[in-house]
């Protein structure tokens, strides 16, 4: 059975992407940030890492860029919802959504997934990064 660490600051959603992934067969352990999550790593290793991008002690793409120097066969998703949301928070110069995603990309997530999502896309992005496995022939 694959076993998943969800990184995320917030309770509701760790709790909510355990309770998806549980039910659909995979180990789940948690993290409330990307320091706690290295720590946990180094002792108990994951297939896959879910990460939020925008949480303090240590963001999304630091830990990413992190888990792909110790943890290369770990597969990592991406999640966030930061930047603009709607036209009462909309700021010209903040940095959007798809920028913090694509910066996670760029420091080697597998899958990059915009909050809020579903249950079938969670699933979907988790299958689809574990698969990667084989195509790099690892």
């Amino acid at each position: 059975m694959p076993e998943v660490m969800i990184v995320d600051d917030e309770t509701d959603v760790r709790d909510a992407i355990r309770r998806v992934l549980e039910r659909a067969g995979y180990a789940v352990r948690s993290a409330d940030n990307g320091a706690q999550a290295l720590d946990a790593l180094e002792s108990r290793g994951a297939d896959l890492v879910i990460t939020d991008i925008i949480m303090p002690v240590m963001d999304g793409v630091e830990a990413i860029q992190a888990i792909r120097a110790r943890h290369p066969r770990t597969r990592i998703v991406a999640i966030s919802g930061g930047g603009n949301f709607g036209v009462a928070e909309y700021q010209p110069e903040a940095i959007t959504t798809t920028a913090y995603l694509a910066a996670a990309g760029q420091a080697g997530a597998d899958a990059l997934l915009t909050k809020p999502f579903d249950s079938a896309e969670i699933l979907g992005a988790v299958r689809r990064a574990l698969g990667r496995d084989s195509e790099r022939g690892l």
